[in-house]
């Protein structure tokens, strides 16, 4: 039986364009659009009428980069699928893209089967999968083809964690060489992680074991070393690159030349590096335990970069990093020893109101605020455009976004599975008041009527960005 929504009067904004016009949906999919008040508009009839006078009508956010479940550290991020997706479409995101995790000594095949069955009937919204390439080896190279042909089109690796996640020059570049081959995406975390192991040994050896020694051991230097060696190793395989949570001036800088380079070199950056500081990590009493993420907070005169790289597109996306760890019993790992504080922060419920803030602002613009949010993500990933606008045949993921209303972030209204807020007390303008996912309303008028197992998983096409 088909099913009809109209959401009428609001602003509809995407990533190109500023219309007031009307939405039909039909069976899960955006029919039309037409202006508000002509005839056309007047004729769309439906079971289910949204009045959006007054508001905006968004794009359903997309998250790139999310840890729901994710081991580290002797513990697990404390959102799982279920109350991560919940949380995320509180704040008005509809699609995360999460990242299965291959062991080392294990297959890929093995990681991406574990992740599946983690998310499998819990996800309130969609979903899909980067995978975590821990073990480079003949047998994990070839599986990379396959996944790619099955949806799963961008790797991530790790120039840090040595032992965990860590992949050296020669393992990256080869990893590299077999996605410019297969047209997946190389994802990198990119910090000199050898380096921070020693100045982590030698800032314990000197007693300085407080949660701020974790931004300093993990130097701006280090960072911006890696993002050079992670280009040019992409330069030499020929492959497209796409660095992750980008924090330091001098890394924004890397991606700058390549890109005038006419390399396909892209950057991510966060909500955290926008908003935060190490000023966070020097909070008295431990709470700088809270802010512990890699790479790490920053001085604040890096945030003009940051700012900057997202206007001229240097920086492409704003993902969250979302990889919450409660204060209690878990931050607390790290007493006495930084290097033992799992590393993670929550946010994927605060992403799309902290950028609406930079509207309001003065940073970005509207339609920057979607592009960032929303278009670019799905275009990076292959989700565009059923997901990341609101068009003809699009995906009905939809958000009714109040542009005036204030609200206060707090640990004591969010609905993400930790303990604290890392935006404790920071008052925005602008809220999430409906959101349809597939045309199902997962929030509406601030009511919480969606249900686990409606996500599904999404699988991708290539990086839709490449020459």
């Amino acid at each position: 039986m088909s099913s009809r929504t109209v959401v009428r009067g609001g602003l509809v904004i995407t990533a190109s364009d500023e219309i007031h016009a009307d939405v039909l949906i039909e069976d899960g999919r955006v029919a039309a659009l037409a202006a508000t008040g002509t005839r056309a508009a007047d004729a769309f009839t439906a079971e289910r009428v949204i009045d959006a006078t007054g508001k905006y009508v968004i794009p359903g956010g997309v998250d790139a980069h999310t840890h729901m479940e994710m081991p580290f550290g002797g513990t697990y991020a404390a959102d799982t699928f279920e109350t991560g997706t919940r949380a995320a479409a509180w704040g008005g995101t509809t699609t995360i893209v999460d990242f299965a995790i291959q062991s080392v000594g294990h297959s890929l095949r093995e990681g991406l089967d574990a992740w599946h069955a983690k998310a499998e009937g819990n996800c309130a919204i969609d979903y899909g999968f980067h995978m975590i390439v821990s073990d480079v080896n003949q047998e994990t190279l070839k599986e990379m083809d396959l996944l790619v042909e099955e949806g799963v089109t961008s790797f991530k690796q790790f120039m840090a964690y040595p032992g965990v996640f860590y992949s050296d020059d020669g393992q990256i570049l080869r990893a590299m060489q077999r996605a410019a081959g297969n047209g997946g995406l190389i994802m990198m975390h990119a910090e000199n992680g050898i380096a921070i192991d020693v100045l982590v040994e030698q800032a314990l050896a000197r007693g300085e074991t407080d949660p701020r020694f974790h931004g300093e051991v993990r130097k701006a230097l280090l960072e911006a070393e890696a993002t050079h060696r992670a280009i040019r190793l992409a330069q030499v395989a020929g492959a497209p690159l796409y660095v992750v949570h980008v924090s330091v001036t001098e890394a924004v800088t890397e991606l700058i030349r390549a890109r005038d380079e006419g390399l396909n070199v892209f950057g991510e950056t966060c909500p955290q590096y926008l908003f935060l500081s190490t000023d966070n990590l020097a909070e008295p009493d431990f709470e700088g335990a809270k802010y512990v993420c890699s790479t790490p907070l920053r001085p604040r005169e890096h945030q003009a970069a940051l700012w900057r790289g997202l206007r001229t597109n240097d920086l492409q996306v704003v993902s969250t990093d979302h990889c919450p760890f409660c204060f209690s019993g878990q931050k607390e790992l790290g007493r006495g020893d930084f290097s033992k504080i799992p590393n993670g922060m929550p946010g994927v419920e605060n992403r799309m109101d902290l950028l609406h803030q930079a509207v309001v602002d003065g940073h970005i613009g509207r339609r920057r605020w979607i592009e960032i949010a929303c278009a670019t993500p799905a275009r990076m990933f292959g989700l565009y455009p059923k997901k990341g606008t609101i068009a003809p045949g699009a995906d009905a993921d939809i958000v009714v976004y109040d542009p005036h209303a204030e609200q206060v972030i707090s640990a004591g209204t969010h609905h993400m599975n930790v303990d604290y807020s890392a935006y404790e007390g920071k008052r925005v303008t602008g809220r999430v008041e409906t959101v349809l996912s597939r045309g199902e309303p997962v929030v509406t008028e601030r009511e919480y009527t969606g249900r686990k197992g409606h996500g599904v998983y999404t699988p991708r096409s290539t990086c839709q960005y490449l020459n």
